[in-house]
């Protein structure tokens, strides 16, 4: 018989303090080790926390590509049993990253974490479809381990890994999928819009299932999450969309509950909140919690650098993000700095029983995730929002790649690709209406773009490039969309 699952509170696996695990570091990884005298650190001075603000920031570029993989590990040995992963940089080069088995465990906690806090019931048949890509990246692999373990624990879940093949996943979605109670897609934020969209014009209903939609590698809008949440039928997006801010260097790092997922909701719309909660940023970042013994954050001059243990330990490792940090009651405070009580939002909003203590990351998309005209930044996220009314979502993905390009002229100007809907072509009327309404979000949304476009009038406009569902040249099935080009 199945052991149903204990609901008694988590055994949260113990961590490393970053002071504790900087001294072991210098101690037993030889690369740490040349790091630190290169940098004239003496590891014996630094004895508080405070202390480490002195040690150096490690990053790929000094730390990880000057190093001889082996030195890297634990006693530099690859002895110790590990998971491998890949990512391939703007070189093509593949970086390989090693994890501890002890990440996959804590990548588990935070699963259960968010299956937890979800509509879901932990003693209900629990259908798991993971639609990351499943070969030498991260996201398929560890979110198979997460809900492996899970079930290990006595969770009724189910899991089938067809990752980015989606006609497998639609099958899936047709014919298994109505076998069990309870649905988790997770996947690429883009790609899961399309599998959603897909499944629905086939026919393909969610509505006899509670359903979450977990999702990583990726920002998204408001606007998004509302989105897939009615396609799906989700009757609380707060509680069942997730976005998992991970990475190949430390695994799952942080993860939006129901009160980051609230608090993101209230900032966006209200301008003044938004400003001071985020620091005057121009667009919208994620907004996660995270278990400080699992990875540390930090963010002087608003860098995010990570720290935590695995079979490769990483201490003040710049991750190339940028964004801030607040403690738990930090975050409440400047809420109450603007009138908010946000403890008391939750209750209303039906979430007060799932709120965590824990502390608060904001991420940004990487700086390069934009593109310039004319030395200003335009970001993607102003265009998703557009393509996502209901006139557009007839013929559009939804997916774009911006280029900034120059005419014969070498006036600069910004080229927005668009992918269209298999077997669909937007007319002329529908291509005028789009580019009036990109032209009003970026005005409204980017007061540069708005002094730019009084000053260029139409020469400001974008030129919009329609291309055939799944063009191989921005839109090639599977991969990580590529939103700008340079």
């Amino acid at each position: 018989m199945t052991p149903e699952p204990s609901l008694k509170p988590l055994q949260v696996l113990e961590g490393r303090s970053p002071l504790v695990l900087f001294k072991r570091m210098a101690k037993e990884v030889p690369a740490y080790r040349r790091f630190l005298r290169a940098h004239g650190v003496k590891p014996e001075k630094i004895t508080t926390t405070e202390h480490l603000a002195a040690v150096p920031i490690m990053s790929k570029a000094n730390y990880l590509n000057k190093s001889a993989f082996s030195d890297l590990f634990w006693d530099g040995s690859l002895k110790a049993p590990h998971a491998l992963t890949s990512t391939s940089g703007s070189t093509g080069k593949p970086t390989y990253f090693a994890r501890s088995h002890a990440v996959d465990q804590q990548s588990s906690t935070i699963h259960e974490l968010i299956f937890r806090a979800s509509s879901l019931e932990p003693t209900e048949s629990t259908l798991v479809i993971i639609c990351f890509g499943m070969g030498v990246w991260i996201g398929g692999l560890i979110t198979y381990q997460a809900f492996e373990l899970m079930g290990r624990r006595g969770y009724p879940i189910s899991i089938l890994t067809p990752g980015i093949n989606k006609a497998e996943i639609l099958k899936a979605l047709r014919d298994l999928a109505p076998q069990y109670r309870q649905l988790i897609l997770a996947g690429y934020p883009p790609f899961l819009k399309d599998v959603i969209d897909e499944a629905v014009a086939a026919g393909i209903t969610f509505k006899k299932h509670r359903v979450t939609l977990l999702f990583a590698a990726e920002a998204f809008t408001e606007t998004f999450r509302d989105h897939v949440a009615k396609k799906v039928g989700l009757k609380n997006p707060l509680t069942d969309t997730v976005n998992i801010y991970g990475s190949a260097d430390l695994g799952t790092m942080a993860f939006e509950t129901p009160l980051s997922i609230l608090a993101r909701r209230l900032a966006v719309k209200n301008r003044k909140l938004f400003a001071d909660l985020f620091r005057g940023a121009a667009k919208t970042p994620t907004l996660a919690q995270y278990l400080p013994q699992f990875v540390s954050f930090e963010a002087p001059d608003g860098e995010i650098l990570i720290s935590g243990d695995s079979a490769v330990p990483l201490l003040r490792y710049a991750i190339g993000d940028h964004g801030g940090v607040y403690t738990f009651h930090g975050l409440l405070e400047r809420f109450r700095a603007n009138k908010i009580d946000l403890l008391k939002e939750a209750r209303k909003a039906g979430i007060g029983k799932n709120v965590l203590e824990l502390p608060f990351v904001y991420v940004y998309e990487r700086v390069d995730l934009s593109t310039t005209l004319y030395g200003l930044q335009v970001y993607p996220e102003t265009i998703k929002e557009v393509l996502l009314d209901r006139r557009f979502q007839k013929f559009l993905t939804g997916k774009l790649t911006l280029v900034t390009k120059f005419d014969h002229e070498q006036n600069q100007y910004l080229e927005i690709n668009l992918e269209q809907k298999p077997k669909r072509e937007a007319s002329k009327v529908v291509r005028a209406e789009l580019l009036a309404e990109i032209m009003k979000n970026l005005r409204e949304k980017n007061s540069e773009f708005r002094e730019l476009s009084d000053f260029l009038g139409s020469r400001s406009e974008p030129k919009l490039v329609f291309w055939p569902y799944e063009d191989p040249l921005y839109f090639k099935p599977g991969m990580k969309q590529p939103w700008v080009v340079r």
